[in-house]
């Protein structure tokens, strides 16, 4: 599997199902970040058992990601009709709502080639990038099909990059914001270990 980190991430023109159920068939990745943040994930399939969980997590943490200053994006293989059919099936009845930002169709399977989240030339991985305002891959996550991913780690990681971006420092292990970071020399390695070791 390849490794996208600190790499250009790969751009792409699809047809996308936007928040509002109107069909984007020009979504460019690159021209919808416009330099914010951007975290791209990718599910197996529509109307499947795991998906519908993680999609509608990121449904509910959009504001969170919003104040970031960062777009949240959806890829599968399935079509932008199917896309919208999910959207359109309520909950209660194993739909997934009115989520607020864009599924993209990924018919063709490149853009999951081009991530390298295909599996058996199928359906992809539950692959999950954060891409900075440069357009470069800065932490990429895959899980297996039958695991879901958390929403909670997506904005820590996100925080963890504007961290990083603002302040020049280092995020130690398990760095949640509004925490201490870790100036990246020996002087800081150091005076941090001396305070923080012991809770690690």
């Amino acid at each position: 599997m390849a490794v996208l980190v600190g790499k250009e991430a790969p751009d792409f023109t699809a047809t996308a199902v936007m928040p509002d159920n109107s069909f984007n068939d020009k979504f460019n990745l690159r021209s919808f970040l416009k330099g914010k943040t951007g975290v791209l994930f990718f599910y197996p399939l529509d109307f499947t058992f795991v998906c519908p969980s993680e999609i509608i997590a990121f449904h509910n943490k959009i504001k969170e990601f919003k104040t970031r200053n960062t777009e949240v994006i959806g890829v599968s293989v399935d079509s932008h009709f199917s896309h919208l059919a999910w959207k359109n099936t309520p909950v209660e009845k194993g739909g997934i709502g009115n989520v607020q930002y864009p599924l993209v169709a990924d018919l063709t399977k490149q853009i999951a080639r081009d991530y390298d989240v295909l599996t058996n030339n199928a359906v992809a991985f539950r692959g999950t990038f954060l891409i900075d305002k440069k357009f470069t891959v800065r932490h990429q996550l895959v899980n297996d099909l039958p695991l879901g991913r958390s929403i909670e780690e997506a904005i820590r990681m996100v925080d963890a990059l504007h961290f990083n971006e603002e302040n020049g420092e280092v995020c130690p292990a398990g760095w949640h914001r509004g925490e201490e970071g870790m100036k990246p020399d020996a002087e800081g390695v150091a005076g941090y270990l001396k305070k923080n070791a012991s809770k690690l």
